[in-house]
């Protein structure tokens, strides 16, 4: 399991939706299976990943968890970013 950190200057609640479209059903086809308008799970193809985005100052901080998906997240990371 790997975890990441990554300031972005999109709101939170824009990085949950780029989250969604990038790993959900229209994306990689990820299941959502929990959805919070800070965060969102996605599981499948063996592994996981956690998208969590919170306001800090003046910059959106987004913690990312994954299984399997190492390369997809850093890859969404440089999207946000």
């Amino acid at each position: 399991m790997a975890r990441y950190g990554v300031e972005s200057t999109l709101k939170p609640e824009e990085v949950i939706t780029k989250a969604k479209e990038y790993f959900g059903d229209s994306g990689l086809g990820l299941s959502a299976t929990d959805r919070d308008p800070c965060c969102v799970y996605f599981e499948g193809g063996g592994g996981h990943v956690s998208v969590t985005a919170s306001q800090g100052d003046g910059k959106t901080q987004v913690d990312l968890e994954t299984r399997e998906w190492d390369y997809q997240v850093k890859h969404f990371m440089d999207e946000i970013t």
